[in-house]
């Protein structure tokens, strides 16, 4: 009997964690721990390190060369945090390079990523990885989140913000299916999304046009980041 209840022990502790890893984090409470850490007042307080790593919209760019970092979504989200946590210290580290795909931000990830010991890491490359195919990005991606997980950073993941050449409401378009794979690589691994390819589609579906948004082609204008931004800033709440 003791046997029999162990092995159905057993198999309600995997069913569990096979459910708690097919599940996106609810934005409400997977940064519980580190809410609780910007409420702190010093002496008691700490740094809490956010990392952005991605291509140029994260970096700031918007009409190539100018990089407008203070309305950059990076930038947002932490002008928003301290407004909600004045107590607390906060760096924003910003290892993103224009033009860069998840290969590169990969092969760098643990020298120039890591080593910043983040508390909360954004990943977002999924618009320049429309050009490595979806196979080498879940790869590169997946091993980013790997090596993450393994220090038990909380990750958040982004999905594409738009090109004005793709069109967002085509059936299946090379942008969705990024995003597709994206919102599964968030559930299989049990971490944090934030759908910014969900987020300029509904403007579009709204009647909105997608170039109120963009600064050129592929980069968002200072409305669109305030769109990532104030998603991303649910998880801070």
């Amino acid at each position: 009997m003791k046997k029999l209840n162990f092995v159905l022990l057993l198999l309600i502790l995997f069913s569990w964690h096979s459910y708690a890893q097919n599940v996106i984090a609810s934005n409400s409470d997977y940064l519980k721990d580190i809410k609780v850490e910007l409420t702190k007042k010093w002496p008691n307080n700490r740094t809490i390190n956010l990392v952005f790593h991605g291509h140029s919209v994260p970096a700031g760019y918007f009409k190539t060369p100018i990089v407008n970092t203070l309305e950059s979504y990076p930038f947002l989200v932490l002008q928003t945090i301290k407004q909600h946590y004045p107590f607390a210290v906060v760096n924003m580290i910003n290892t993103s390079i224009g033009g860069e795909n998840s290969v590169s931000g990969a092969e760098r990830f643990e020298s120039e990523v890591l080593i910043h010991k983040p508390d909360v890491l954004f990943l977002d490359y999924a618009l320049n990885d429309t050009g490595i195919g979806l196979e080498k990005s879940y790869e590169t991606w997946n091993n980013m989140i790997q090596k993450a997980l393994k220090r038990n950073i909380k990750i958040i993941l982004l999905t594409p913000s738009p090109d004005q050449r793709i069109n967002m409401l085509e059936a299946n378009n090379v942008l969705e299916q990024h995003q597709k794979q994206i919102q599964n690589l968030a559930k299989e691994n049990g971490i944090g999304l934030v759908d910014s390819f969900e987020i300029f589609k509904k403007k579009v579906i709204a009647g909105d046009s997608i170039s109120k948004f963009m600064s050129q082609v592929n980069h968002p204008n200072a409305e669109g980041h305030r769109l990532i931004a104030d998603e991303i800033n649910m998880y801070f709440e």
